[in-house]
């Protein structure tokens, strides 16, 4: 009998490290991600002597993005669209509203709520709840004993405490890492396994 394993991807953590190692213009080949991903947790457990396969129940994809942006809507008609429909693969996107962005001087002591080059009004976007999705959903199927072991994706260290609670009851979180990333986290999960390792086999071929 094989041991359950369900995926839990932090998109934007992902996203913007893949950028980082590999260029945007290196696109990720999303669909073949869980498979090469679970295989390398794979490895990593039979390196301890685990001989069960692993057996990949579900794909946990978190992510945020802004309706008021064009990207915003293009990338939710994506994740909808497309990602939500790949094989084990389930979504959670949840909305980011601009929130004003105004800076105060401290050598004038003048607070700018506009750009000083162009008037625009100044405005950031921030994520929200997708850390707390995470930790929620991480938690209730460990409960509800839905899987075996746990791949995150992600290199928040804030996920620390969820992880540990997780495996107090028996289960393995291995967390997927990018370099030089969330070692904190790498150090609290039951093991861990560099992403840059098989990165280079999920780049989408070109045109």
């Amino acid at each position: 009998m094989g041991q359950r394993a369900r995926l839990f991807i932090d998109f934007w953590n992902f996203q913007l490290a893949w950028n980082e190692h590999l260029s945007s213009t290196r696109q990720c080949d999303w669909p073949k991600l869980p498979a090469r991903f679970v295989s390398e947790g794979q490895s990593v457990i039979a390196s301890a002597g685990i001989v069960e396969p692993l057996q990949l129940e579900e794909t946990r994809v978190y992510a945020s993005y802004n309706p008021s942006r064009s990207e915003g809507t293009k990338l939710r008609g994506w994740l909808s669209n497309f990602l939500d429909r790949q094989p084990s693969f389930r979504v959670f996107a949840t909305e980011r509203k601009d929130k004003s962005a105004g800076f105060y001087c401290r050598a004038c002591r003048q607070e700018f709520l506009d750009c000083p080059s162009c008037a625009t009004p100044l405005v950031r976007s921030r994520e929200k709840g997708v850390d707390t999705a995470i930790v929620t959903d991480m938690l209730s199927l460990a409960w509800e004993a839905a899987f075996d072991v746990a791949i995150l994706v992600s290199s928040d260290a804030d996920m620390i405490p969820c992880v540990e609670r997780v495996q107090e009851k028996g289960f393995k979180v291995i967390n997927a890492m990018w370099p030089k990333r969330g070692h904190d986290l790498a150090k609290a999960c039951w093991a861990s396994f560099d992403i840059m390792a098989v990165a280079g086999s999920l780049v989408r071929p070109g045109p």
